[in-house]
């Protein structure tokens, strides 16, 4: 609606702020193509600022953070996008902005959001996973090498690994590394490598480049044959800041050709300066260590029982011989003994022996078959006797004993 107005009855500039705004609010949401140049999150709001991408034109705008963090990669400035948007008007400033209530990303945007979207279903997979990456070998017998003819990414890789290991071989294949033919390319050569059994290792180089240059190593072909190969491969695509699938799915990653050829070979220098210390280490903890028993033998022959070692040994003796002299008493008082009481059994047997009774005069009488006469029944007159004295026989013969016996 027009104000009606003149020089003698101005319109007040809140009216007419507040008639601006009312006209921009009755504005429906609409379709806008333009350039983020600019972007700022505060608490839960997005602050953009927007930019025609062929005239000088730049609108701000704004945005609730979960309409960004839904997209699949993250809006930078530079980025093209379509945005569907709510034209606002800010009547204390006067100020135009556009709510944004949907981005939509174009270009690379769009590429990189298929990418991302890629990227999430092979991980889904497990083909990213680092459980299955493969220990590249400490010193490759062959290193395959997959590159364009006569770039800089094969230079780099060539003459820094054999700089590093002068030794070194390397099995070029030379590929196309850009345009619609790549992968298929890449995939050929990986598959000769992987069937030479002298190759331990295989790169992938190349150079930097744009988005759509490097897309042909997002390829999800490329990506699943990588996956299944045996040999290991170190991925060598662009830039520290490009990260394309073939990265992810590599078994290590490096950052430039250069970081590759110092990934797949180790510096011949440092490994020899690496033996070097390792026996500088060896013969100083051996030396320590002959040291250190030096000092514990040191310290045993110090000790008292070592200073004099007979020690023990004389008062082991000391101990043997009083032993030996209170054995042999032992002995001796047990033989006096033994023999004392040899000598009384002995007094005791003689005693009791018919012998000494025949020694006191007593004899013995036997008839003929040798049986010895205790009655005077056994042998009438006439018997023969056979007398055994305490030293001899006699022969006798009875008689009629005398009338008073």
């Amino acid at each position: 609606m027009a104000l009606d107005t003149s020089a003698d009855s101005p319109a007040a500039l809140r009216t007419v702020s507040t008639a601006i705004g009312d006209w921009v609010h009755r504005l429906g949401a609409i379709w806008v193509e333009a350039e983020v140049t600019e972007l700022r999150r505060r608490q839960g709001t997005c602050f953009l600022t927007l930019k025609d991408r062929l005239a000088n034109v730049v609108v701000p705008a704004t945005c609730h953070v979960a309409i960004l963090d839904a997209l699949p990669v993250q809006v930078a400035p530079g980025a093209h996008v379509v945005l569907q948007v709510k034209p606002g008007y800010y009547v204390p400033r006067g100020s135009l902005s556009l709510e944004i209530r949907e981005i939509r990303l174009q270009g690379v945007g769009d590429l990189l959001a298929q990418l991302e979207k890629r990227k999430q279903l092979l991980a889904a997979e497990g083909l990213f996973s680092s459980e299955r990456k493969q220990r590249l070998p400490f010193l490759p017998g062959g290193i395959g090498l997959v590159t364009a003819r006569d770039s800089a990414a094969e230079r780099d890789v060539l003459e820094n690994s054999r700089r590093r290991w002068p030794s070194a071989r390397f099995v070029v294949r030379h590929t196309t590394m850009q345009g619609p033919d790549s992968a298929r390319d890449v995939i050929h050569s990986l598959g000769v490598l992987e069937a030479d059994p002298t190759v331990d290792v295989i790169v992938v180089s190349r150079g930097g480049g744009s988005a759509e240059d490097l897309l042909p190593f997002s390829d999800e072909a490329l990506v699943r044959t990588v996956f299944g190969l045996r040999t290991p491969v170190v991925s060598a695509i662009g830039h520290e800041q490009d990260v394309p699938l073939l990265d992810l799915v590599a078994d290590v990653r490096a950052s430039t050709p250069t970081d590759a050829a110092k990934i797949v070979v180790p510096d011949v220098l440092g490994e020899l300066d690496a033996v070097q210390h390792a026996r500088e280490r060896a013969r100083a903890a051996v030396r320590r260590r002959i040291d250190s028993e030096a000092a514990a033998l040191a310290s045993l022959r110090s000790r008292p029982v070592l200073a004099a070692p007979t020690t023990l040994i004389d008062d082991a003796a000391a101990v043997i011989a009083d032993q030996r002299s209170r054995t042999r008493r032992s002995m001796l008082n047990r033989l006096d003994r033994a023999g004392d009481e040899i000598g009384h059994h002995l007094a005791r047997v003689r005693a009791l022996s018919p012998l000494a009774t025949l020694e006191r005069g007593y004899a013995v009488a036997q008839l003929a078959d040798g049986t010895v006469v205790t009655r005077a029944e056994q042998a009438p007159p006439g018997t023969d006797l056979m007398l055994k004295l305490a030293e001899g026989t006699l022969s006798a013969r009875t008689t009629e004993p005398p009338e008073d016996a």
